[in-house]
């Protein structure tokens, strides 16, 4: 057996001789040994899943920028960097493996990474004198410039607007950053009101399909409705996969409501009158309970100013206090 004490003491270089101990085909894990690239793309997926819902969990603190000082459950914030753990143990498994196969390791992998980051920024790392080191303006403050200068830089590499865009990603996050990628080379409606016109417009086309009985047209037509209403949310700065997402959370709430109403009316299946009046009745709930919710957040963040200010106050008393003499006069 492997001594723990052996290993390095610095995080990712522990984590990265931790895996490669796993994977000793003398004294490793049988399991770790047995798995290729294959079979561990359902693991950071499913690992990518958990670290998004640990966000979502972080309530407002997750939209804090620099400079911000949140308010968030000491809890909620250890979940979210033990998710954060989980991916990262996914990237080095698979790098692991690549090694293994003389592909490359995880030092290349975050060499690599880092090395691109500083490329895409010449506005933030000098470059590498050549003929293919990245040129932009000195100084930019505006994120939207940032944007388009990446896609300056893509497109002199020779890759394609729509080159970013994993086709495995869930297909509302696809549209969205399909229609994100293609907008910035202006291929994009002007006028939120031209998007509700294609929404109609491909809405009225489902109807024609529906109407021909035309099965494989209605798939295509439906598709198109999808990715018209995904455009829509875009244009009025919503994600419709968060959207979506938040009404089908809502809806398997309600109706575990209604599950629950329908087990204890000793029934297997409830009336239309009964399933609808527990479904308002979910709703009413759902609605006092986002009320305490953010009764609770909005008294969490009072206290947290309090918190700091008091905090301000006190080292500025401090401070005040050091630079006087113990009899009050200047020293």
């Amino acid at each position: 057996m492997f001594d723990p004490a052996d290993l390095p003491a610095e995080g990712f270089a522990r984590l990265v001789a931790v895996m490669a101990r796993l994977r000793d085909r003398g004294q490793g894990c049988p399991w770790d040994l047995e798995q290729t690239l294959h079979t561990l793309r359902p693991y950071l997926i499913e690992e990518s899943y958990e670290a998004l819902d640990a966000i979502d969990a972080l309530g407002p603190a997750a939209d804090a920028l620099p400079g911000d000082q949140p308010h968030a459950d000491r809890a909620l914030t250890e979940a979210h960097r033990e998710e954060l753990g989980d991916v990262l143990l996914q990237i080095v498994f698979q790098a692991r493996v690549a090694e293994e196969m003389g592909f490359f390791d995880a030092e290349a992998v975050a060499r690599g990474v880092a090395d691109k980051m500083i490329y895409r920024h010449p506005h933030v790392f000098v470059q590498a004198e050549g003929a293919d080191a990245p040129t932009g303006p000195a100084t930019i403050t505006d994120a939207a410039a940032v944007v388009d200068q990446w896609e300056q830089i893509k497109r002199k590499d020779g890759r394609g607007a729509l080159a970013g865009v994993p086709r495995h990603l869930p297909a509302l996050l696809r549209a969205h950053r399909i229609g994100e990628k293609a907008a910035r080379i202006g291929f994009d409606w002007q006028q939120p009101d031209d998007v509700i016109a294609k929404v109609e417009e491909e809405l009225g086309e489902v109807r024609e399909a529906l109407a021909r009985g035309d099965l494989a047209d209605l798939e295509r037509e439906t598709g198109d409705l999808l990715f018209a209403v995904a455009s829509l949310a875009r244009h009025h700065g919503l994600d419709a996969e968060n959207a979506l997402r938040g009404t089908l959370d809502r809806f398997s709430s309600r109706f575990g409501h209604v599950e629950r109403r329908l087990d204890a009316s000793g029934s297997d299946k409830g009336a239309v009158a009964d399933l609808e009046a527990w479904w308002r009745e979910a709703k009413q709930l759902e609605a006092k309970q986002l009320e305490a919710e953010q009764l609770e957040a909005e008294q969490l963040e009072a206290s947290h100013l309090v918190e700091q200010r008091a905090a301000a106050v006190a080292s500025a008393s401090d401070a005040s206090a050091s630079n006087g003499s113990s009899d009050g006069r200047p020293g």
